[in-house]
This record gives C-alpha cells, sequence and structure tokens, in this order.
C-alpha cells in the first residue's frame, strides 16, 4: 500500500516523550491500561488533519494551549518535533510555543526517496498554514512533489463513534448529498449507507448481513429520504430500519448505543473503497461480547486490504488478533513506551492462554494493574 504509514517519530507530544522510527504493519493494536497513552497516539493524527485543514491553532486552543500539550510542558520540552515516511515520500514538522500558549510551525521538509535532496526543506511557516499546502495550491514546479504527500496524508483516516447520545449526529437526518466517504462521527452514515445501496450493491449486502448477526430482527435500511423547502430543493435521510415480520418503519432512537456503534463500525470496514490507513480508538465500547468477537473479524478482514491501527482495553477484542499484531503501550514515569510483540516469546503461554488472558494476567506488560 503505497501511501500507509511505514515509519513514525514522535517527540515531546502530549505523555509522548520520544517514539523513534516506530515501524507500523497493515494491523497494529495498540493495547494498554487507563492513562497509558494509547489515545495519546491516536490523537496525534487528529492533530495532524488539524494541521493539514489549516486549524492547528484551534486545535491547540481546544487542548488547552501548548503547555498541556508539550511533554511534562514547556519547562521540560520546548518543541514537539514529527517526521513520518510512507512509501517513497515523507513529511516532517516542529511544533514551537509562542507567547500566549499558542503555535508556531517551523522546520517543514517533505521527502522523496528517488530525489537528488531526499528531504526537501520548506522552511518556516509564518501564519500556521502549512507551507507544504503552500506549495501544493501554488501549482508551482514542486507542487508535483508536494500534492502525493499532501494526499497521502490526507487518505488516512480517523473514525471516532464514541457519541451515541439522542442527539447524536448520527442518529438526525443529513443531506442525501453528503454521501462521498464516510464522516470521522459517522453523521452522514444514512446518505453514505443510501449510496452504497445504489452503486455498491455487493458492499451494501455484506453490511446488512454483517448487522444482521449482531441484530437478528432487522431485515433491512429503509434509509428513507425527506423532501424540505417550499420547491422541494433539499432532501434529507437518517437511519431508519425495518424489523423482520413487520412494516413498522423503526427509527434511529430505537437503536441502543451499542447497536447503532457496531452499524458504523460495520459500515466503515466494509466500504468499498477503504482509506489508506484507518484509525480507530476503542471501537469495543458498549458492544455485546458476540459483537465485539464480529468486529474482531471485520478489522483482519480489513487489514488485508488496507492498514489499520486500532486501541483498545478489551481482552475479548485482543482475543481476535496475533500477538505480533499487539503493541503494548505503558508508562515509564511520565513516558508512554510502545512495544511490538514477538510471539516467539509467548509460543508456550499460548498453548494454554489467549492472547486477551495473558493480557489480563500481565503476562503479556501492560493490563491492569492491582496494586
Amino acid at each position: 500500500m503505497e501511501n500507509a504509514l511505514d515509519k513514525l517519530t514522535i517527540r515531546g507530544f502530549k505523555s509522548i516523550r520520544e517514539l523513534e522510527e516506530f515501524q507500523l504493519k497493515n494491523l497494529n493494536v495498540l493495547v494498554g491500561a487507563n492513562g497509558t497513552g494509547k489515545s495519546n497516539f491516536i490523537s496525534f493524527f487528529k492533530m495532524l488533519h488539524s494541521l493539514m485543514d489549516g486549524n492547528i491553532a484551534h486545535y491547540v486552543r481546544m487542548n488547552g494551549g501548548m503547555s498541556d500539550i508539550l511533554y511534562n510542558g514547556p519547562k521540560n520540552t520546548e518543541k514537539m518535533e514529527f517526521e513520518m515516511r510512507f512509501g517513497i515520500r515523507g513529511y516532517r514538522f516542529t511544533l514551537i510555543p509562542t507567547i500566549k500558549d499558542g503555535v508556531a510551525l517551523a522546520n517543514e521538509a517533505r521527502f522523496y526517496e528517488h530525489g537528488e535532496s531526499g528531504w526537501w526543506r520548506l522552511g518556516d511557516s509564518d501564519d500556521t498554514l502549512p507551507l507544504l499546502i503552500k506549495e501544493v495550491e501554488s501549482e508551482t514546479q514542486d507542487s508535483k512533489y508536494s500534492k502525493p504527500v499532501y494526499n497521502a496524508i490526507q487518505s488516512w483516516k480517523i473514525y471516532h463513534f464514541h457519541d451515541t447520545s439522542s442527539n447524536a449526529p448520527m442518529r438526525g437526518w443529513e443531506i442525501v448529498e453528503d454521501n462521498e466517504t464516510l464522516r470521522q462521527n459517522a453523521s452522514n452514515i444514512a446518505p453514505f449507507l443510501l449510496r452504497l445501496r445504489k452503486e455498491y450493491k455487493e458492499e451494501y449486502r455484506e453490511i446488512v448481513r454483517v448487522c444482521q448477526i449482531v441484530m437478528p430482527y432487522l431485515k433491512d435500511f429503509l434509509l428513507t429520504i425527506q423532501v424540505y423547502g417550499n420547491s422541494n430543493e433539499i432532501k434529507k435521510v437518517n437511519l431508519s430500519w425495518r424489523t423482520k415480520n413487520s412494516d413498522f418503519p423503526m427509527q434511529p432512537h430505537h437503536l441502543s448505543d451499542g447497536t447503532i456503534r457496531f452499524i458504523c463500525l460495520a459500515t466503515a470496514l466494509l466500504q468499498p473503497k477503504l482509506p489508506t490507513t484507518l484509525i480507530i480508538d476503542e471501537p469495543e465500547l458498549g458492544l455485546h461480547p458476540e459483537a465485539i468477537r464480529i468486529l474482531g473479524e471485520l478489522i483482519q478482514s480489513a487489514a488485508e486490504r488496507t492498514q489499520i491501527i486500532v486501541a483498545t482495553q478489551s481482552p475479548l477484542l485482543i482475543d481476535q488478533f496475533n500477538v505480533d499484531d499487539i503493541v503494548v503501550v505503558n508508562r515509564r514515569g511520565e513516558e508512554s513506551v510502545f512495544e511490538r510483540l514477538n510471539r516467539s516469546n509467548f509460543d508456550t503461554w499460548l498453548e494454554d492462554y489467549s492472547a486477551g488472558e495473558l493480557w489480563v494476567k500481565n503476562v503479556i506488560p501492560g493490563g491492569i494493574s492491582y496494586e
């Protein structure tokens, strides 16, 4: 996979003091107790997307300012440094605190393996908008080198389906036209499924089939279109559905939190055009044990088509993966440390125990401490 993330370096970001050239595979399952730093690893991708959207200042402000994002605060960490390698390309940058707890973007560079210079320094931004983006938009000679880098980063998709409240966007109405890609919080789950039903019938049927395993009473999604406006110009759709042996149209509020979250997860993992890298934080929340098992199978299958990064603390979900797909996250003092497991170190244990059981027992380090 050309644009999948091969190596990642993070220095000085939240609880990650130094993560050097960390290698990622097709499947990367981050496990660790609460507070070890799994979510901070996922937060890097959220921060990166904010940077690429031109909103890094807003991200910093909404996360408490640079003093709260720098590892152990500005007295201990002067700056944050990041470097990514993906295929024959790469990107690196530095974030530096400014007065009033703001942020400055510096030392941007892009990498091209077949170029004479390797790393090409872009420089320091004077307004926090990445010079990479400015070069892409300039349509100059160099933009042909920046565009693939920018496109690769934008192809990494984070899904966060934690908000399943009664007012969650995934339960509401959305315009039919918002159907190109599944949004981060699944706010457009209904128009996206409607598009799949029309254009990707096989994939849509598979999503319904998998959802029926968790929801045996589900017949199909209705996805009824509602027309708004005096001239009927606005069309919206919501996640309505029908049960077996009934014609009564069920509405999104009839779905439990775990059920609607599973529908979103199944759609994300079975969609016909998967992101180059797909990132999910604690997808097991609120799911029935059998749904977690099926989720593990979906993740394994999707990892054959794209790169998956998933953070979890569910022993049952961990059971669904090979030991060498697991990355253990622990705290060493104030610092998060990451270690990919080697199956050969656990072969004897795996004759009698599952990976999830070994994690709970702390044979696989990073389980819950009972001290």
